[in-house]
This record gives structure tokens, C-alpha cells and sequence, in this order.
């Protein structure tokens, strides 16, 4: 199926889609294909912020900023593994039953599905900014956050 069927359908039931991925089988490039997606997307997020940002402040080029970007998000690749298996770990002592493996399938797909609603915030913080965007980015958070645990829920089950 298409990723961005995938991403529509966990918006209404994240168990059923995170469920049916786990029960391909076990292949880490697929949930690394995850994760590689999710930081596309959030660059893309982050791109109108980095153009309001040169804009403003024309002592610093797009490029000068973007650069950075891009490789900052890239340097996050071992937190978000370190992310996934704090969330196993936790949930190995609260009687969880799954592995490192599906742990870090709930989190890389969690980050995927939140990232439509990334892309819209990116929007926002480069439109508007300010209270606006920060609120928005909150809710994203809290978002990304209940996804990712009812899908951790799910496969630690």
C-alpha cells in the first residue's frame, strides 16, 4: 500500500496500520525508510521558517541557513534510535512483551504520521511566527506524542 494511505489511515486507527507493518516481518532498512522520510518532510517543514528568516535578516544567506539544517537534522539519526529504545526499555518495565525492533517501527512510524501536521506548522511559523506558531507546535507535539505511544502500546503488546 502507499505510504500516504498509510499516513491517511493511522490518523483514524494507528493500532490496525502499526499492527499490519509489524506482521511484514523484520527488515530494518524498511523502518530506516521510515525515518529518512520523516527527516525529508521535517526539512521541508522547516524550509519556509528558513526563508522568512533570510529574508529578515539579510546578512545570512538561505543557503547559509539551510546547510546547517540539514545536517543538524541528519545528526539527530542516533538520538531518535536512543529515543526507541528508552520507549522499549520503559515499556519492557511495565510488562511489555515486544522488541527493539517494533519499538523503533512505532516511533520512526509515529514521526511519519505526524508529519503532515509538521509540514502545516512549518507553514505557519513561516507565515506568521510568533504565539501562533509556537501553539501550533505544541499541539504537534502532544500529536506526535499520543501516536506514539498508543502505536508503542501496540506493539509491545
Amino acid at each position: 500500500m502507499a505510504i500516504t494511505v498509510d499516513i491517511i489511515e493511522s490518523w483514524r486507527r494507528p493500532r490496525g496500520v502499526v499492527r499490519r507493518l509489524l506482521d511484514r516481518g523484520r527488515s530494518e532498512t524498511f523502518v530506516l525508510s521510515f525515518l529518512l522520510v520523516f527527516m525529508v518532510l521535517a526539512f521541508a517543514a522547516a524550509a519556509p521558517n528558513l526563508a522568512r528568516q533570510a529574508f529578515l535578516e539579510p546578512s545570512v544567506t538561505l543557503m547559509q541557513r539551510v546547510y546547517p539544517a540539514a545536517l543538524g537534522l541528519l545528526a539527530t539519526t542516533p538520538l531518535w534510535y536512543l529515543l526507541a529504545a528508552i520507549g522499549h526499555l520503559v515499556a519492557r518495565a511495565l510488562g511489555g512483551k515486544g522488541s527493539h525492533f517494533g519499538a523503533r517501527l512505532a516511533l520512526f512510524w509515529a514521526l511519519v504520521v505526524i508529519s503532515p501536521a509538521m509540514l502545516v506548522q512549518g507553514l505557519v511559523q513561516g507565515m506568521i511566527g510568533g504565539t501562533t506558531a509556537t501553539g501550533f507546535g505544541v499541539l504537534v507535539l502532544v500529536g506526535f506524542v499520543g501516536f506514539w505511544m498508543v502505536m508503542l502500546h501496540e506493539v509491545e503488546r
